[in-house]
């Protein structure tokens, strides 16, 4: 799997702590990494990280992106030899809330992890996560491919487009030179879900929450539509990114789409109803309820175009709708109903099963 890319491999996660971070600090472990972790704080009461137990497996930091001189002192201390950016400020109505903490975690932040990396003496591959969200959405039907316009109206978005320009004027400014180490790319996937994320106003784990206590879930806009993606999905890209950067130097400096299929556009309500019919309800009362519309701008459909990663990267998805809804409805099924003692080892097979069904489709990071 990644040719064994990672093994035995020093390899620094930010937002470990967090729903994305704790799958790939989860998934690189079993690959044999020697995972550094840094992240603030514990994001959600639960938390994937702690039901892992990845205090135990990693060596994590409690420490702010924002702290330039802890980011530098813990990189110079670790000598990565490959970095995975993922700490952010990630939900869109807490932008609202607190619009200045949002550009600082996502713009100076990832700034910060820049300026960290260029400390370092020793070659360094390094996967700068963004956001679909970093595109100027036009509210048009196509997939927004790597060369269209940043932007964003609300400050989670624009937030992320202006961390794309940092990530680009630290390439050119400091890495795309001959004498330099570290090699990078950005990477863009939105609309993730999965088992082990609670984050609040999303809407499976709003879900969720609200089914381990046998109650109604209040949707706001049942017809929104979005091309919804398991979590392993942009993760396996994250990984395949970072394994063809370390072989080829053709793809610095690049940034890459990951996105499910064109078919995987469906309603809120249609997941649902998908994921649902993976969850013991005790009772068969709807599980639904619609509530008015929230307050906040909220863009429309934006689906993203991979040829680029399918072109350069090889990668493609390799789960379908059906598929996805039944790896994030039983991931909690299993937490909530009778079966979380395990729950590692449940999270690694789903895991192993995914790998195996991307094998199975001849995805060329399985080898």
């Amino acid at each position: 799997m990644f040719n064994n890319t990672f093994k035995d491999k020093k390899i620094i996660v930010t937002g470990n702590t967090g729903f994305k971070g704790s799958w790939l600090a989860a998934w690189l472990h079993e690959m044999g990494a020697k995972v550094t972790g840094i992240s603030k704080d514990i994001p959600t009461q639960p938390s994937l990280f702690g039901e892992l137990e990845l205090e135990k497996k990693i060596d994590h930091h409690f420490a702010n992106i924002c702290d330039l001189e802890k980011m530098k002192d813990i990189f110079i201390r670790t000598e990565p030899d490959f970095v995975f950016h993922l700490a952010a400020q990630p939900i869109v109505s807490a932008s609202y809330s607190d619009p200045i903490e949002t550009f600082q975690t996502n713009t100076l932040g990832t700034a910060n992890i820049l300026e960290a990396l260029r400390q370092l003496r020793k070659p360094c591959h390094a996967v700068m996560i963004t956001s679909d969200k970093c595109y100027d959405n036009v509210e048009w039907i196509w997939g927004y491919r790597e060369q269209d316009v940043l932007g964003g109206k609300d400050p989670y978005s624009a937030s992320k487009g202006a961390a794309e320009l940092v990530i680009k004027s630290y390439f050119h400014s400091f890495f795309n030179k001959p004498d330099s180490p570290i090699r990078l790319v950005s990477v863009r996937a939105g609309n993730v879900i999965g088992g082990g994320d609670w984050a609040l106003n999303r809407i499976v784990p709003d879900c969720m929450r609200a089914w381990s206590l046998h109650e109604k879930v209040r949707i706001r806009n049942p017809q929104s539509t979005r091309p919804w993606q398991h979590v392993l999905e942009p993760l396996s890209g994250y990984l395949r990114a970072a394994q063809v950067l370390s072989e080829k130097a053709n793809i610095h400096g690049e940034p890459f789409n990951f996105g499910p299929n064109a078919d995987q556009n469906h309603t809120v309500l249609e997941l649902l109803k998908a994921v649902s019919g993976h969850w013991h309800f005790r009772s068969h009362e709807e599980p639904f309820a619609i509530e008015a519309n929230s307050a906040f701008h909220e863009a429309g459909l934006l689906k993203l175009n991979c040829d680029k990663a399918l072109f350069y990267l090889k990668w493609k998805p390799a789960l379908d709708f059906s598929q996805t809804a039944e790896f994030t409805g039983s991931w909690y099924d299993h937490y909530y109903n009778g079966y979380h003692k395990n729950i590692f080892q449940y999270t690694i097979a789903q895991i192993e099963t995914y790998s195996e069904l991307a094998a199975k489709k001849g995805i060329e990071w399985t080898k």
